[in-house]
């Protein structure tokens, strides 16, 4: 699947709402629940692969190698992959695309901000002049073959409302797919960006406790916001659960009395695979 796939999606008008995921169970799971497009974020995957909070510790290498295991997991399904600032400058960002393409990456985010970067809704955020901003996206954009280019701006925090827009201005008049203000903080505001940015696929950051306003995608549509990502729900989700199971099996030294709790043996052998990798093993008997 490729960028394409997305646009093609897109041009029905109806809201697109990406999941978030950080490895190929993770999309799996999200496919299975009926999403064609899902989103590798980079705060799940600095969390799930590191540890470490997204404060910029995750490479380019190690995100490229997780989107090389998670696309070719869900192959029906369009990945779009962070790319926090593209890891550098403009030639770093011509590599990050050679990269995300080759993982099979429909599209990616590429955002404005100082690095080691900050998760959005994190305090603290400063962002790069608009020039080395926008030769970032022009650079991935003379050199992508079908990526769709997702022009990220977090001026909002450190700058205002007022710069965020006109950022988006600007990255929008460059010929990208696609301008995400991250962070507003009311409706008015998501009301403002929109507004300024008529006839632009805007997109829309569901964080929960973050500090957007959570809206369903109906909301968002009417509000003018066409491609919603909700980057963290499956992450929060599954670590509540493994806190519980792991505190239950602490506490009782056992889950026999907590099994509704839990999938069961043959469900995860179905979800990861195994009557497939049977039926293969089966063809080369020794």
């Amino acid at each position: 699947m490729n960028g394409d796939d997305l646009r093609t999606r897109l041009a029905t008008g109806e809201p697109l709402l990406m999941p978030g995921v950080w490895d190929p169970l993770s999309a799996r799971l999200a496919s299975q629940a009926g999403f064609d497009v899902v989103f590798l974020s980079g705060y799940a995957v600095s969390g799930t692969l590191l540890g470490r909070p997204d404060i910029g510790a995750l490479t380019q290498t190690e995100m490229a190698e997780v989107a090389g295991r998670v696309c070719p997991a869900v192959p029906g399904t369009v990945v779009v992959v962070d790319a926090d600032t593209g890891y550098g400058n403009a030639l770093n960002v011509v590599r990050t695309v050679e990269l995300w393409e080759s993982a099979g990456a429909a599209g990616l985010f590429l955002e404005d901000q100082v690095w080691p970067k900050r998760c959005g809704h994190m305090a603290g955020k400063q962002v790069v002049e608009r020039g080395e901003w926008l030769a970032k996206l022009t650079a991935a954009r003379d050199h992508r073959s079908h990526l769709f280019v997702t022009a990220r701006t977090d001026a909002r925090a450190p700058l205002g409302l007022g710069e965020a827009i006109e950022r988006g201005r600007m990255a929008a008049d460059l010929g990208v797919d696609a301008i995400f203000v991250e962070a507003p903080e009311s409706v008015a505001e998501l009301e403002q960006i929109a507004a300024a940015l008529p006839g632009v696929t805007l997109v829309a950051n569901m964080v929960e406790t973050g500090r957007t306003p959570l809206l369903t995608p109906a909301e968002l549509s009417e509000l003018g916001f066409s491609l919603i990502v909700s980057p963290l729900s499956g992450l929060f989700a599954a670590v509540r659960a493994l806190e519980d199971a792991y505190e239950r099996l602490h506490t009782e030294g056992t889950m026999r009395d907590d099994l509704a709790s839990l999938v069961t043996f043959e469900r995860f052998t179905d979800l990861v695979g195994l009557a497939e990798a049977q039926a293969l093993d089966a063809r080369y008997p020794t």
